[in-house]
């Protein structure tokens, strides 16, 4: 899919109607934010998104860089479980159509929301899935530019990322893989070498290193991050058991956190490091990213 002259001409106008964007939080030297996966669980008005829940916590957190996750400002999911086949393809048919319809400066817009909060964002999840088609594929790099992104993030599959290639060479745009845990499937990103396999696509590969994941999958960040770190745009901050074990509040599990940001801290890498809140916490998304943030900052200090 190609943007219309018109959807570029709003692109242009509202990208010069924007304020300066404030610049990105650095904590002794290292840039510091969030993924907005870390605020899933708030609420937001029907027919809406949630980019104004997103805002109002970014600020009672004191941040003001994200990796913003898209299906929090898509129509949201429908709610509960035993949906037929047929209501499943509907619901992905709808999907598919808002993606593909809805007019770019709808994006821009939520890009000026952040940006009049003085907040950027750094990167757009968008995850290619084995069902998306090539406009949708498309779309996501269109959408990002409109957001005002300059990365695309992705958990993906090296089949799928296979497709991605032609759309990212075209839009000059870089796509982060996102690695899980699951080393058991070759098409999966987990191991180094996936990872090495997405590199050896495009130059607009690299990766998006989350350092949980990775430590529950057996292999050590600390190790990565110094051979690859040409290679990383940005780090997911979590904490996770070895051994494919649990989500643990940050300092509980096995992941070498401090080790990580001293190193960013000292080699002064252009890498982001973005919270993302995914263990079971007790006070709800806000506050638990209020603590992660504290952590961070008192590591980075």
């Amino acid at each position: 899919m190609t943007i219309t002259r018109r959807e570029f001409g709003t692109l242009i106008l509202g990208a010069l109607a924007l304020p300066a964007l404030a610049r990105g939080q650095t904590v002794g030297g290292v840039r510091i934010g969030v993924q907005t996966y870390s605020f899933r669980e708030l609420p937001r008005a029907p027919g809406s998104d949630a980019t104004t829940a997103i805002v109002d916590a970014m600020k009672a957190c004191g941040l003001t860089d994200c990796e913003l996750w898209s299906p929090q400002i898509e129509p949201a999911a429908p709610v509960g479980r035993g949906q037929s086949p047929s209501e499943r393809e509907q619901a992905r048919d709808a999907l598919r159509t808002w993606r593909l319809s809805t007019p770019l400066a709808h994006f821009a817009e939520i890009r000026q929301a952040f940006a009049k909060a003085g907040m950027t964002i750094y990167a757009f999840n968008y995850s290619f899935a084995n069902d998306f088609t090539d406009e949708e594929i498309d779309r996501g790099f269109a959408m990002a530019q409109a957001l005002g992104a300059g990365i695309i993030t992705a958990s993906t599959n090296l089949t799928v990322a296979r497709r991605v290639v032609p759309f990212a060479e075209r839009h000059r745009m870089n796509v982060a893989v996102h690695n899980h845990s699951n080393t058991s499937d070759p098409n999966e990103f987990a191991r180094p070498e996936s990872f090495a396999a997405a590199l050896a696509l495009s130059k607009y590969f690299k990766v998006n290193l989350d350092i949980g994941h990775f430590t529950a999958a057996n292999y050590d960040p600390v190790a990565y991050l110094r051979e690859h770190h040409s290679d990383i745009t940005n780090l997911h901050i979590k904490d996770r058991k070895r051994d494919q074990g649990d989500n643990t509040p940050w300092g509980a599990g096995d992941t070498k956190i401090t080790e990580v940001l001293a190193l960013l801290k000292r080699e002064r890498w252009p890498i982001r490091a973005f919270i993302e809140y995914e263990y079971r916490g007790e006070s709800g998304a806000v506050a638990e990213v209020q603590k992660c943030t504290a952590f961070l900052k008192m590591a980075l200090a």
